[in-house]
């Protein structure tokens, strides 16, 4: 499988997506072979239409997914693989954290759920609400959370 090697977003022609696990936060209640595709309402920000489907590779990331995702029910945190190219998520790429610490990815392919993570530590209360109250500060400067 190839990557996207377009503009800065690209992930490099040397990215090896076969030896990299990748995870998906969300609410979601969701079956190993289920696929995750872009065109349905963001869990996120003004919860328009999504043009991408987004992935991780660090679980902590993964868990921010799950605990900001609006939606009822429990956070859940999946094993996702890629089906088509994957960029780097210029959300948090270069705009709040210089390179990709977060190794934060995004795809307009569907991304296809193999496992899911059953026992993860979520942040502290104090944490969580830092977070939110961060993200209503920027909702009300109009800065919208994913920029799609």
């Amino acid at each position: 499988m190839d990557t996207n090697r377009s503009k800065d977003n690209s992930m490099g022609s040397s990215y090896n997506l076969n030896s990299q696990t990748f995870y998906h936060g969300t609410k979601a209640n969701l079956n190993q072979g289920d696929l995750i595709e872009p065109g349905y309402t963001s869990n996120y920000g003004k919860r328009k239409k999504a043009n991408y489907v987004y992935l991780t590779a660090t679980l902590d990331a993964a868990i921010w997914g799950a605990e900001l995702a609006v939606g009822e029910g429990p956070g859940r945190i999946y094993i996702v693989e890629p089906t088509g190219p994957i960029e780097n998520d210029p959300n948090l790429t270069n705009k709040k954290f210089p390179g990709n610490p977060t190794k934060s990815y995004r795809s307009r392919n569907p991304i296809r759920v193999v496992g899911e993570v059953t026992e993860w530590q979520g942040h502290t209360p104090e944490q969580l609400k830092a977070m939110q109250e961060h993200l209503e500060r920027l909702k009300l400067q109009g800065i919208e959370a994913i920029e799609d």
